[in-house]
């Protein structure tokens, strides 16, 4: 039995001994199925508050996730830097149209009043109303909140589009440079409003490009590293990489720079990932969320849940966000299964 999920959550993100290996998602949670018993379906709840809360709250409430994960898209930064953004549908999510920085840096900086541009100040209400909802008074139970927003990675490819980060790393890395500097700077002063706001952790999907073997290991460890290292070192609390893709190579690397935990898809395996991360950083994942939370029976989810909890995980999670087209009951097998892998291992 797990006594307090907030505190359990947050001594697995540390690496001190939990109650139970925490079952929930770090990627984003908002299903039909939610959105149905809800009310806050998208695209309304990636821009009104009370929506975007409602559908969070429901992946613990309904859904039996021990976390709560919010929003629901990787468009927010983007947006606000001047990216057109189609909203997507109630099982679409958001995207990216255009790339307004392609050209360069010239023109790049980090605008003023940031936290008050675009859907950011969408987000920060929502986390108001969240840690209202999950803090633990009136008798409530406490639950951790996770917060999710694009890397700098995933800000730059979106202002400049990714055909050109990779031509940059080659021809000009003082673009590369130029862009990393201001897209750290952005996730940073975003990433603090969010804490400052009653987050607990945030979970930062990024360097989808480091996954697809695209990057070489040089511009992983010149170019990439030293912002994550800052980042982390700015950021007011436990930050969690997730990485998309076949990552082996690169979570040496990855695990270097300070990140409270990583978390992996199903591509990349658990026991190698263990062996590259150490003792740096504790590792999250790693159920398929296509081949089994999506299309497979609860029996399915729960035989390959306790296979990521028999391999070591520290935290017990989707490999990727879970698809909006998810049954329900294969979401609540995720903690069923880590129920029974205790019972059958007692």
């Amino acid at each position: 039995m797990v006594q307090n999920l907030r505190k359990n959550f947050l001594n697995a993100l540390q690496g001190k001994p939990v109650d139970r290996t925490p079952v929930c998602s770090v990627t984003q949670t908002g299903t039909v199925e939610l959105m149905d018993l809800t009310g806050a379906a998208w695209p309304a709840a990636h821009s009104d508050p009370e929506k975007m809360a409602a559908l969070a709250l429901a992946g613990h409430e309904i859904a039996g996730l021990e976390a709560v994960r919010y929003p629901y898209c990787l468009t927010v930064l983007a947006e606000t830097m001047g990216c057109n953004v189609r909203m997507g549908t109630k099982d679409i999510q958001p995207s990216v149209l255009s790339h307004p920085f392609s050209e360069g840096p010239d023109k790049l900086k980090v605008p003023e009043a940031l936290l008050e541009k675009g859907r950011i100040p969408t987000v920060l209400k929502a986390t108001e109303i969240l840690a209202a909802r999950t803090g633990g008074e009136n008798g409530k139970e406490e639950v951790p909140l996770i917060a999710g927003m694009e890397g700098p990675l995933t800000v730059f490819t979106h202002l400049a589009e990714v055909k050109n980060y990779l031509i940059w790393t080659i021809r000009k890395p003082e673009y590369v440079n130029a862009f990393m500097e201001t897209c750290t700077e952005i996730c940073i002063e975003y990433a603090n409003a969010l804490f400052d706001h009653g987050a607990d952790a945030l979970c930062m999907p990024d360097g989808g490009i480091i996954g697809s073997r695209m990057m070489p290991p040089s511009v992983l460890e010149d170019s990439v590293k030293p912002f994550y290292k800052r980042l982390c070192k700015k950021v007011k609390g436990p930050v969690i990489l997730h990485i998309c893709g076949d990552v082996g190579d690169s979570l040496k690397t990855l695990s270097e720079c300070g990140f409270e935990a990583i978390s992996i898809e199903e591509k990349a395996s658990i026991k190698a990932a263990k062996e590259a991360i150490g003792g740096r950083a504790r590792l999250i994942g790693n159920v398929s969320p296509s081949r089994t939370l999506l299309f497979g029976t609860p029996a399915d989810v729960k035989a390959e849940a306790k296979q990521c909890i028999s391999a070591g995980v520290d935290i017990l999670a989707p490999g990727c966000g879970i698809a909006p087209r998810t049954p329900l009951a294969n979401i609540r097998a995720l903690v069923e299964a880590r129920d029974e892998w205790y019972e059958e291992k007692d």
